[in-house]
């Protein structure tokens, strides 16, 4: 993944919605990002059910978005939670607890960073069917740092693959 003579680089993020009208959620997230990076590459909608979440814990819509931008990822991590918070994000402590809104970075163009509140890339991406589906709507030759397969043979790998399926819009 190569950024350009002038820093700026491809980040792609995850969305997630699983309180409340998630579709408008989602809606809402790419109209934040889009005021702040300008033009998005955006995926498919796909439903989901939660993974790592409490017993009984609703369906998820998820998706994803590219932008660029020479934005420092710190900046990024900052936006990301701000819009979170605006649509009515709540953090208990609990892990996977349902939420009206999560925005994972999933990558920061050929950075690797690893500090206790970010790591980049995503440390589980290459894990979850609900993330790597909709980015191979992106760009399915995509190559992580690090990493030598791309986004599709990941997914392809993947035993829980057929359980996202696509949200009818």
């Amino acid at each position: 993944m190569q950024e350009t003579s002038n820093g700026v680089r491809r980040v792609g993020f995850s969305l997630g919605s699983n309180l409340g009208d998630r579709l408008v959620t989602l809606e809402s997230v790419c109209d934040y990002l889009s005021d702040v990076f300008g033009a998005l590459r955006l995926s498919q909608v796909y439903e989901t059910e939660p993974v790592g979440c409490p017993e009984g814990s609703p369906a998820y819509l998820n998706a994803c978005v590219e932008v660029e931008t020479d934005m420092p990822a710190a900046e990024i991590l900052r936006i990301c939670q701000q819009i979170e918070q605006e649509l009515g994000r709540t953090r208990s402590g609990i892990y996977g607890e349902a939420r009206t809104c999560d925005i994972d970075i999933l990558y920061c163009g050929s950075e690797i960073h690893s500090t206790p509140e970010l790591t980049i890339p995503h440390p589980r991406l290459l894990q979850r069917a609900f993330v790597l589906r909709p980015l191979c709507d992106i760009d399915p030759m995509l190559t992580l740092p690090g990493c030598t397969r791309t986004i599709q043979q990941h997914l392809n790998e993947l035993a829980d693959a057929h359980s996202v399926t696509t949200f009818p819009l």
